[in-house]
This record gives C-alpha cells, structure tokens and sequence, in this order.
C-alpha cells in the first residue's frame, strides 16, 4: 500500500481528505495525521510516507517549512498542497516547483483523486527509472520562461501566442535532450497544473485535466507538445467562445478576474482586450460599480493583502512584496507608505497589521 501523510492544523479539513479520497481503491492507506509541521517531520522518520498532503497556513511550523525540510531530506515524497484562493500565490511562490499539484478548498472529490492517481503513477515511472528525479529541478527551471509567456498569453485570449510558445517549448526541450518518458510525464504534469491555474481563474471547469496520459504521448516531445497544445487550445477557445459572444458585459466577472490576476501586470489594455470592449468602455463602466478606476481598485487589493501577510512575520517583507506582484522591493516599500502613511517594516513591528 501507499502510504499518505495529512497534513493540517484543522480536524475537520483531514476529515474531508480522509472522507473524499478512494484509497482502496487507489492502493493508497493514510498512514498518519499531523498538526503542524514539526509533528510532520517527526512522523516522517516513524511511518516512510510517499505521499504528503499538507496545508499551508499553520501554527509552527508552517506549509513552506514544512516542504522545505521534505525538499532537504525526503527529496522522493510526493507532496501535494492545499490552499485558498487567499493563499493562492503565497503557496505558488512557497512550491518552488517541488508540488505534484495543489487543491483549493473546498475540496473537489474528482480532483483530490485525480492528484492522488498522478502521484500513484509517477511513483510507478520513478521506482521503474531510477536516476530521474535528480533533474526534476532542472526541468522545471527550462520550463518557467514559458510558463510566464504562457500566462500572459492565456490571460489576453491570444491563441497564436500561446501556440507559439508551446511549439518553442517543445523544439527548447529536444534541444536540451529532455526526451525520457519520466522527465516529460513532469513536463505534462506542470504545464497541465499551470492550465488548471488559468483555467480556474477564468472561472472555466478543469474537468479537461482529469484525462489519462497515454504512453505514446511520453514517447518523444513532439508528442507531449501536441498533447498539449490540444488541451491550451481547446480551453482557450472555449474561454474566447465564452467572452466574446456575450451580450452584457459581467462586470462581477470583470472583478473576479482582477481579484485572481492582481499579482500579475493587469492593464486596462489587456482587460479590454480580453473581453471584448473598449478600454474606455471598460474604465467607465467599472468606476460606476465600484467607485475605483481599474488601477486604483487594483492597488487597493495589492495593498490589502500585502497588510494581510505582514502579519504572518515568518515570511520575509521581500516575499510579501513579491506574492502581491512586486520585483522591485524598493518601489513597493514606496507605494505601501504613500498608501498607509507608514513603512511596512513598521506596521509589523507596531503590530498593526
């Protein structure tokens, strides 16, 4: 049997892993249940888990410790996240490529099993061609360029764009002779994950993701690419089909998509674009909803989650910085003082946040 850790500060959300996932049936057993982070680890050395499935907020030792210290140690445990959308680009940036995938709360029983069948089958690749997850890394670092395109692209519905970088991808991961049937299970594997990410916060079902891989789509890159490009492709039209032949624009819709996308460089331009109006039409539309222009809504929410996770303070300010869609640091230590009048290495020491 394989042997699940949970994870999770709160009962009732182990109930529901244990409740929603058909572990008979999976071969899988849950072979222990902690708390927090350190209890984890202790675990970890007692019970030899190969699947872990944790949260990412709790008390201790957190979620991003916690895999830390599975990334040192058990470099082999599959891991798998839970989150919220609050958490959503905390825990992106936390994974560090080293997730098979992550579920949002609340929990989807499909998608739980969907993971836990992943994690099954690459457990099966790994036993059968040792060697492999010592570039497991290396992989995911040849993919994160493309990863970036892709969501730029995905996100301003611009099909050729996102075909063009698959097909890139694909001629970057031949070249770098990235052509074993583990390594591009993971190419399939994290580029599904990021399609999964887009998909959601498109507001699109992920039903699409839950296919099987067959081996042939394993046997060379081109084959993984076109796989691929089928799935981007189909979904990306079913968004286009969605937005563009609406009567009325959803303005609700509209702000869902910024409240998803507001770490990312959201313009008027793309918005626009992306639902099929005028940027003018857009701006004023908005305003009169919700009383903000698109930019100053977009600040606001930056600014209001930034405040939320300073008061998490085992995560660095450079982080925070970082999760709400700011490289420069410097820039954002600017712009949150205009905003409240105060430094946020400040706030957090005045326990404010």
């Amino acid at each position: 049997m394989i042997k699940v850790l949970l994870v999770d500060d709160e009962s009732w959300n182990r109930d529901i892993v244990r409740t929603f996932g058909s572990w008979d049936k999976l071969g899988m057993e849950i072979a222990g249940e902690a708390e927090d982070g350190i209890e984890a680890l202790r675990l970890m050395e007692q019970i030899s888990p190969q699947i872990v499935i944790t949260d990412m907020r709790m008390p201790g030792v957190d979620g991003v410790r916690l895999m830390n210290s599975l990334y040192d140690y058990f470099p082999k445990v599959k891991i798998v996240v839970v989150s919220g959308y609050d958490d959503f680009k905390y825990a992106q940036n936390a994974m560090r490529f080293r997730a098979i995938d992550y579920l949002l709360k609340p929990i989807d029983p499909k998608e739980l099993n969907a993971v836990l069948l992943r994690c099954k089958q690459e457990l099966e690749i790994s036993s059968r061609e040792q060697g492999t997850l010592a570039l497991d890394l290396d992989v995911s670092i040849s993919l994160s360029s493309y990863k970036q395109l892709l969501r730029v692209h995905f996100n301003e519905l611009n099909v050729e764009g996102v075909t063009t970088v698959l097909q890139g991808m694909g001629f970057g991961l031949e070249k770098s002779g990235i052509g074993k049937p583990g390594l591009l299970w993971q190419v399939a594997q994290e580029m599904l994950l990021l399609l999964k990410e887009l998909m959601k916060a498109n507001a699109i079902e992920a039903d699409t993701l839950q296919v099987e891989i067959h081996p042939e789509v394993l046997s060379s890159c081109e084959n993984t690419t076109s796989f691929l490009l089928q799935h981007y492709a189909e979904n990306l039209e079913h968004l286009i089909g969605q937005r563009k032949f609406k009567n009325k624009l959803n303005l609700e819709e509209v702000r869902q998509y910024i409240d998803h996308h507001f770490a990312e460089a959201v313009t008027l331009d793309a918005m626009a674009r992306a639902f099929f109006v005028s940027k003018e039409y857009l701006s004023k539309v908005f305003k009169l909803e919700y009383g903000l222009n698109v930019t100053d809504y977009i600040l606001n929410l930056r600014m209001e989650k930034a405040k939320a996770w300073l008061a998490d303070e085992s995560i660095p300010i450079k982080t925070v910085a970082e999760i709400i869609g700011y490289e420069d640091i410097g820039y954002f230590y600017r712009v949150f003082k205009k905003h409240y009048g105060i430094a946020p290495g400040e706030m957090r020491k005045q326990g404010q946040v």
